[in-house]
């Protein structure tokens, strides 16, 4: 298992009361890093994925690594706008607003077993938003990674039909 004190905690960032995990730290320590990626790689092995999708941005920092390790082809979910071909798009809430993510039409072949990566699992929103996006591709199971989960927010309760798996639980 990797050493969680590795990741830098900042309070105050973004807006006054977040605390934000800044995973910079982790990510500058290789040796540490190949253990935070190697414990996402156990648990996504167990899943057998078709495909892993990462969420931007910090989704993908891990999930191509993954990807890569298991031989298995890599999605990305984008912002809205940043996608060159036909998309679907979901939109979100966020604290202060709304969002909408994208994922190219011809990404996934339906009745895939979807894995899908991201840094911190919070509120889940964005998570949730994802989790819809790749229904229109009809998977045969959809599962979620995360390095880390903020337990008290219970993003987990949002993100429904799906098995939610992460490394750290704060």
């Amino acid at each position: 298992m990797f050493d969680f004190k590795k990741v830098r905690t900042i309070d105050d960032f973004p807006t006054p009361g977040i605390k934000f995990y800044d995973i910079t730290t982790l990510m500058n320590d290789a040796e540490e890093f190949d253990k935070a990626i190697q414990d996402m790689v156990a648990i996504a092995k167990e899943f057998r994925p078709d495909a892993l999708i990462a969420l931007e941005s910090r989704g993908f920092f891990f999930g191509p690594i993954i990807a890569h390790d298991l031989h298995i082809p890599f999605v990305p979910i984008r912002k809205k706008g940043k996608l060159p071909a036909a998309t679907f798009s979901q939109t979100y809430d966020l604290e202060y607003g709304t969002d909408i993510i994208e994922i190219h039409q011809d990404a996934v072949k339906e009745g895939q077993r979807l894995l899908l990566v991201d840094d911190i699992l919070a509120t889940g929103g964005t998570m949730s938003a994802a989790v819809k996006l790749v229904e229109h591709f009809k998977p045969a199971a959809v599962s979620a990674l995360f390095l880390m989960e903020l337990m008290a927010l219970k993003g987990r309760d949002r993100i429904q039909g799906v098995t939610v798996n992460s490394i750290v639980q704060l």
